[in-house]
């Protein structure tokens, strides 16, 4: 069964496994409001727990905006969690705040012994755009400041921890060009420097919900972004129909250089699943994402349950849709 609630949308999500138990955190907003276009402006974070990532307890809000005023008064939107060597949870998160009209976003940082209730570290704000390298809010060029959707891992290269970012380069004459995935490095979690961004290709306006793994050596980079976001230079290198959705760049090092892959968008229909994660399970990778649009246009917003990944000879990824189960949702 799809991950639900009777009376919140469910959309953003992130997962971490911890031992048999997959923990779900998503963003979730009153399906009583006006319009679906409202939840960004009304989030909470929720949180729930599967064996199997089908059958889910849901535990409730796990964080929220913290009271004016403050950086993050407004929204506490997408991020990774994890778990430090000393079995201490993080949270990383995106925040923006009312003083600004919600326009510039910054990245959050909390702990929690239990990885449900959460205290900010000091007033929460772990990393700020600085440097030459990312665009600041650029009215009438870009809708906001960029600068969300934190995913932070181990250095699987050397020591301390990294930081991946959904960011923006400044000076590109076609917006859609702008689209960067922005870096940051930390040797304790709590203290983090601004890297330049470890892919700035110029094929999407935004590249969202980056997500970093590796399979076979190889290592992947998930991410999302709508078909209004295909820039000239990506509908070039894939001639199919812009599509919202998620795709992947590849690289041989968690640092880059890092490559579009190339074919058919990885997951991609419109008005069908956004902001996909893959998931690393006992039995392979499986793929789910938050159920974006029905076919009459209505928002739905729930989790899919999880659809098998298969890895071909050439390293690329494939949903097979064929090997789920007789009636399954996704």
């Amino acid at each position: 069964m799809v991950l639900a609630l009777k009376d919140k949308w469910i959309w953003d999500f992130w997962t971490y496994r911890d031992g048999d138990d997959y923990h779900i955190y998503f963003l979730q907003a009153d399906n009583t409001l006006a319009h679906p276009d409202m939840r960004h402006r009304n989030v909470t974070q929720g949180h729930a727990v599967s064996k199997d990532l089908i059958n889910w307890t849901h535990l409730g809000t796990t964080f929220a905006p913290a009271a004016p005023t403050a950086w993050d008064d407004w929204t506490t939107w997408t991020g990774s969690t994890l778990r430090d060597d000393t079995g201490l949870w993080h949270l990383f998160y995106t925040g923006t705040e009312h003083a600004e009209d919600g326009m510039k976003q910054r990245i959050g940082h909390a702990t929690s012994t239990d990885g449900h209730n959460w205290t900010r570290v000091g007033n929460g704000l772990a990393l700020d755009i600085s440097g030459p390298d990312y665009e600041e809010y650029t009215p009438g060029h870009w809708h906001d400041r960029a600068f969300r959707d934190p995913w932070v891992m181990k250095n699987p290269s050397g020591d301390g921890w990294i930081m991946y970012m959904v960011a923006r380069q400044p000076g590109t004459t076609e917006p859609n060009a702008g689209g960067t995935v922005g870096f940051a490095t930390s040797p304790d979690l709590n203290s983090w420097t601004l890297q330049p961004p470890v892919y700035k290709g110029g094929m999407f306006g935004q590249m969202e919900v980056p997500q970093v793994f590796a399979v076979n050596g190889k290592w992947y980079m998930l991410f999302c972004t709508d078909g209004s976001h295909w820039s000239e230079a990506y509908k070039k290198f894939n001639p199919e129909t812009p599509v919202r959705g998620s795709h992947y760049l590849m690289a041989d090092d968690p640092q880059g250089p890092w490559e579009v892959a190339p074919g058919p968008f990885f997951d991609g229909a419109q008005g069908s699943r956004y902001a996909g994660k893959i998931v690393e399970t006992d039995n392979g990778l499986v793929f789910m994402g938050f159920l974006h649009d029905a076919a009459d246009g209505s928002f739905i917003g729930q989790v899919s349950d999880p659809i098998p990944v298969r890895v071909d000879a050439d390293g690329l990824l494939h949903t097979e849709l064929d090997k789920l189960p007789p009636g399954a949702k996704v």
